[in-house]
C-alpha cells in the first residue's frame, strides 16, 4: 500500500541534510543544484497542496511574514542588484521548506524526523573523517579540528549542538532499541562537538543543557515571575556565550583593548555604516558582498588586507540586510515565539515539547558570535521558520 507519509518524511530528512550542508562537500556542482531545486520545488508543491494549513501557519506570525517579504525584496535597494536578486531565491527556499514542515507535521513527528536526519549526519561525519580525513578534518588552518561533512569546524559544532539536544529530548516508548538509538545519537553528537573544538558550540551546549535541566525540573507554573526569570536566563546565556567563547582573547588582552579576535571593531564599523541606511539596510548580503567598500572598510579595522565574509554576529548582519525595520520585526517575532515555546514547555511533561524552546535559546545565543540567520542557505533560519510557525499553529488551534 502506498504510504505518502513515509515518503514525505524521507523528503524532509533529505531536506534537513541539504540545508545543513551535509552534501555540499561531497557532491559539489550540478548534483547540489539539482538537489536544491528538488527540495525547493517539492516543499513548495507540498505546501500548496496543504494550502489551508499553510495559510493558517503563515497568519500565525505576521511579523515573520513581513520580514520574509522585506528580505526577499531587498534586491530593490541593494548596491549589488543582480547578486542580491539571484540570492533572493535562498529566502524562498528556506521559507517554503520551513513552512511545509510546520504545516504538515506535529512537534513529535518533527523531533523524530530531525533526529534521524542528524543521526545520518553524524554517521556521515564519522565515516568521512575515517575514510577521507583530508575532507573531514582540518589541516594547517585548524590542525586536528574536525569538520565532518559540514565544511568547517564551527558548522559541525553548531549542528552537533542541535543534534545533541534533539536526541536528549527525543521521545521513546521505553523500547530498548529506541533507548539505544536515542543515547547513541546523543553521545555521537557530544563527541563530534568536542572533536570540532568549536568554543562557541561547547559554551552554548553547556549553558543550554543547564537551562533545560532548570526548565524540566524546576517549573514555576502559574507564577508571572517565571517570564522575567526565563528572559534573564536567555540574556545571561547570550552574554556568557560571548564572554566564555572568547575567554582566551579576553584574558590575554587584560590591560589592553580586548576586541574579541577583531569582532568588536568590525561591529563598530558595520553599525556606524548602518546609520547611512537605517530603515531597510543595504539588502541581503550586499554589505559583505565581494568587492564591497563596506566590507573592505570593516576588514581594515581588524587587519590590513582582511576582507570578512560576514560580521560574525547574526543580529548585526540581519540589521545590515534589512535595516532597523527588519530587526524590529524579527525581535517581535522572536519574543512571541519564545513566550509560546515557554508556555508549551511548562504545560506538559512530554520532552519533545521543549524542543522549540531549546532551539530558540540555541539560535539566540549562537548568533552572538556567529552569523546564522539570513546568511546564504542554512538550516538555522530554516528551523527558526519551522519553530515559530509551528508554535503559532499550535497557539491558533488551542
Amino acid at each position: 500500500m502506498f504510504n505518502i507519509t513515509f515518503f514525505e518524511k524521507i523528503f524532509v530528512i533529505i531536506g534537513v541534510l541539504f540545508f545543513s550542508g551535509a552534501f555540499s562537500e561531497l557532491f559539489a556542482g550540478a548534483p547540489i543544484t539539482l538537489l536544491r531545486y528538488f527540495v525547493w520545488g517539492g516543499a513548495t508543491v507540498l505546501a500548496c497542496l496543504r494550502w489551508k494549513d499553510s495559510l493558517l501557519v503563515i497568519k500565525s506570525d505576521i511579523f515573520l511574514t513581513f520580514l520574509t517579504i522585506i528580505a526577499f525584496a531587498s534586491f530593490l535597494w541593494s548596491d549589488v542588484f543582480i547578486s542580491t536578486l539571484k540570492d533572493s531565491r535562498e529566502v524562498l527556499q528556506m521559507t517554503s521548506f520551513g513552512l511545509y514542515i510546520a504545516a504538515r507535521f506535529t512537534v513529535r513527528e518533527q523531533v523524530e524526523i530531525f533526529g534521524i536526519a542528524f543521526f545520518i549526519g553524524e554517521l556521515m561525519s564519522l565515516g568521512v573523517a575515517a575514510v577521507m580525513p583530508a575532507l573531514g578534518i582540518h589541516g594547517i588552518d585548524h590542525p586536528g579540528a574536525w569538520k565532518g561533512v559540514f565544511g568547517y569546524k564551527n558548522l559541525l559544532g553548531a549542528i552537533m549542538v542541535i543534534s545533541s539536544f534533539t536526541f536528549f529530548l527525543l521521545p521513546t516508548s521505553g523500547n530498548k532499541l529506541q533507548q539505544i538509538y536515542k543515547w547513541t545519537g546523543f553521545v555521537f553528537g557530544i563527541i563530534l562537538m568536542l572533536l570540532s573544538t568549536s568554543k562557541t558550540s561547547l559554551v552554548v551546549s553547556a549553558i543550554l543543557f543547564l537551562a533545560l535541566f532548570f526548565y524540566r525540573y524546576f517549573r514555576f507554573v502559574g507564577k508571572t515571575t517565571v517570564i522575567f526569570i526565563d528572559l534573564v536566563i536567555l540574556v545571561v546565556g547570550a552574554v556568557m556565550t560571548v564572554v566564555l567563547s572568547n575567554w582566551t582573547e579576553l584574558l590575554t588582552s587584560l590591560g589592553r583593548d580586548p576586541t574579541l579576535t577583531g569582532r568588536t571593531p568590525m561591529w563598530g564599523i558595520a553599525l556606524s555604516r548602518l546609520m547611512d541606511r537605517p530603515l531597510l539596510g543595504f539588502g541581503r548580503g550586499a554589505f559583505w558582498a565581494p568587492g564591497s567598500p563596506y566590507a573592505l572598510e570593516a576588514g581594515k579595522a581588524v587587519a590590513s588586507g582582511f576582507v570578512p565574509p560576514h560580521g560574525h554576529n547574526g543580529f548585526v548582519d540581519l540589521a545590515l540586510d534589512v535595516g532597523l525595520i527588519g530587526i524590529l520585526l524579527f525581535a517581535i517575532s522572536f519574543i512571541i515565539a519564545y513566550l509560546r515555546a515557554l508556555k508549551l514547555a511548562y504545560a506538559t511533561k512530554a520532552p519533545e515539547k521543549m524542543w522549540y524552546l531549546a532551539f530558540l535559546m540555541f539560535f539566540f545565543m549562537n548568533n552572538m558570535t556567529e552569523s546564522f540567520m539570513l546568511f546564504k542557505t542554512n538550516i538555522y533560519w530554516t528551523l527558526y521558520i519551522t519553530s515559530t510557525l509551528s508554535l503559532g499553529k499550535k497557539n491558533c488551534s488551542s
